[in-house]
């Protein structure tokens, strides 16, 4: 069922960026302008927190560039260092972090916008609506999303059907870098 907007709504955005950074490459070759995302979702509702988690692994990539844009939208961000272990296998989701947070922190929301097509995000979701009574929105590209997360969201918002203003071209200085 999905949600009516409400513009007294107290909202919180918490923004899987690796899974919206890797759709948003395959899918188009291209980059999100997060700022502009933020926006979209909230529209005249009340924005009380907004979290991205994200993973710092290589600063000459120009990370710290896309982090302090971030953080100049409004964004708080949340991050830690890539894990890589002895074989070379590497490690770097936010999953339980981000779960504990909007679970840890769903009292202060009306509504949660989940931006992620992780289908490991399911239970969470359906704990803040049935254990917490909390509306529950999913942004992702619908291509890439889980159908069992959509189907769980009390709204899904499918962002390949947003205006292409949400993507941005990647900088030539990062393209060079590839």
């Amino acid at each position: 069922m999905a949600i009516i907007l409400n513009k007294e709504h107290r909202v919180g955005v918490f923004i899987d960026i690796q899974n919206l950074y890797h759709s948003a490459k395959n899918l188009y070759g291209s980059r999100v302008n997060f700022g502009e995302l933020l926006k979209h979702l909230i529209k005249d509702r009340r924005l009380f927190r907004a979290l991205a988690y994200v993973v710092k692994s290589d600063p000459s990539t120009g990370e710290d560039a896309f982090f302090g844009a971030l953080e100049k939208s409004g964004i708080e961000l949340r991050s830690k260092d890539i894990q890589i272990f002895a074989g070379g296998a590497k490690k770097a989701d936010w999953d339980v972090g981000l779960a504990v947070d909007a679970i840890r922190m769903a009292n202060m929301f009306d509504v949660i916008v989940l931006v992620s097509g992780d289908g490991d995000f399911v239970p969470l979701v359906k704990y803040l609506q049935w254990g917490l009574g909390k509306g529950v929105e999913v942004a992702a590209f619908g291509k890439t999303t889980s159908s069992m997360l959509r189907e769980a969201a009390d709204t899904f918002i499918d962002l390949d059907a947003v205006p292409k203003v949400i993507f941005k071209a990647p900088s030539s200085r990062l393209a060079r870098k590839r």
